[in-house]
């Protein structure tokens, strides 16, 4: 068993903690990262499937959730998209934009991962796989008991991720590490989470699993025009993830199903022609959904028959159920399925110039573990980019 000295000892060795160890390490600080798994970077492979979204054209501290909103601005202006970018490119990673500023590998997530490993390579940072660390204690400096021998440092970042996809092997190492130092948590919870029916909405919309529609979806004042998918247990899609880490449980949330359309107006201008269409409610939905979803949505919620037979008031509650559908969803599908985790380390405890906490002198956090949650399409990663430099730079 060894007994090994550092300037820094970085855990985790995910996106937060392969770029602070890279930017400590260009400083001549001896850096090691221990990480848990067998390789590090399990979420950069997994991300964008497989493509790696590695951050978002527009990044803005109004992309991202946290009991202080005003937390990761420093970081953020610190390390930019931009600069990431610069990177990616020296590496000749090429990439392309997807939806709304969305940055993707053109060929593998492999490759940011292979670049943050070169990186790390480049500035002699140490890497033990397949290492867990049993005891972390403060005394004049950090003394950690690893499976790998007893490690002793002047800085300690904890770089550990939150708690969502525990089969990916996220742990609350984080949490338990803060709780020790008597370091403040704020709520922890699934974010970016399929949302849940109740079972007798389960009963009427399980069949449409896999249907996905355009839509606006909205919750309180918040709103995000963007895919939902039918699932056998509820709602999915790019839309419902991003509405999930503004959702209140028992509270409703509105979907637009239609959006570029005016259901009420179509309903208008039919029945304004001479003879008025006889043509079934549900046979003149699937002209805007797909069949299946017509069928099933029109049966659950009206009485099917021609539209010249609907009152003009029927017309407007059809036309209202299509642009304000109203679902109170019953819950999750819980951290199994969340992509992050919302809340973590209270910002109130670390400094937003350094990541450093305010209580323990020489311990960070950096990346999921902190209460900073960005929206679904890279903006976490760059999160991850940019508290692991701003913590990298004064380790």
């Amino acid at each position: 068993m060894e007994n090994i000295k550092k300037d820094v000892v970085i855990i985790g060795g995910g996106a937060a903690g392969l770029m602070c160890a890279a930017e400590a390490g260009k400083r001549g600080r001896s850096v090691l990262v221990i990480e848990h798994a067998e390789k590090t970077g399990k979420k950069i492979l997994i991300s964008g499937g497989g493509r790696c979204n590695f951050t978002n054209k527009s990044v803005s501290s109004e992309n991202f959730i946290s009991r202080n909103p005003h937390f990761c601005k420093s970081a953020l202006a610190g390390f930019t998209p931009d600069d990431f970018i610069a990177l990616v490119e020296q590496y000749n990673i090429s990439y392309h934009e997807k939806t709304l500023g969305q940055l993707f590998c053109d060929g593998s997530s492999r490759q940011i991962a292979a670049m943050l490993e070169s990186e790390c390579k480049d500035a002699n940072v140490q890497i033990f796989l397949n290492c867990s660390v049993n005891e972390l204690n403060k005394k004049v400096n950090f003394e950690l008991k690893t499976s790998h021998g007893n490690v002793t440092a002047g800085s300690v970042v904890i770089a550990s991720g939150g708690i969502s996809i525990p089969k990916m092997g996220a742990t609350d190492f984080g949490y338990k590490i803060a709780k020790q130092f008597d370091i403040a948590l704020t709520e922890i919870r699934p974010g970016l989470v399929p949302l849940t029916f109740s079972s007798e909405e389960r009963n009427s919309f399980s069949e449409l699993s896999g249907i996905s529609i355009e839509s606006i979806v909205t919750f309180n004042k918040t709103s995000f025009r963007e895919n939902i998918l039918f699932t056998h247990k509820g709602l999915s899609g790019p839309a419902i993830l991003q509405i999930s880490n503004y959702c209140e449980t028992g509270k409703p949330v509105f979907i637009n199903l239609l959006p570029d359309n005016n259901l009420a107006e179509i309903f208008t201008e039919q029945l304004k022609n001479k003879p008025a269409p006889k043509i079934e409610l549900t046979n003149f939905i699937s002209n805007y959904f797909p069949k299946r979803f017509a069928e099933v949505f029109c049966k659950k919620y009206f009485e099917i028959k021609p539209l010249n037979q609907y009152s003009q008031k029927d017309l407007i509650y059809i036309s209202g159920k299509f642009h304000k559908w109203e679902i109170i969803p019953s819950g999750t599908e819980g951290f199994d399925k969340a992509e992050v985790t919302l809340g973590g380390i209270d910002t109130n405890e670390l400094s937003s110039k350094t990541m450093e906490s305010k209580k323990v002198k020489g311990l960070y956090f950096i990346g999921e573990v902190v209460d900073v949650t960005g929206w679904l399409g890279g903006y976490n990663f760059q999160w991850a980019w940019a508290s692991g430099v701003a913590a990298g730079k004064f380790v």
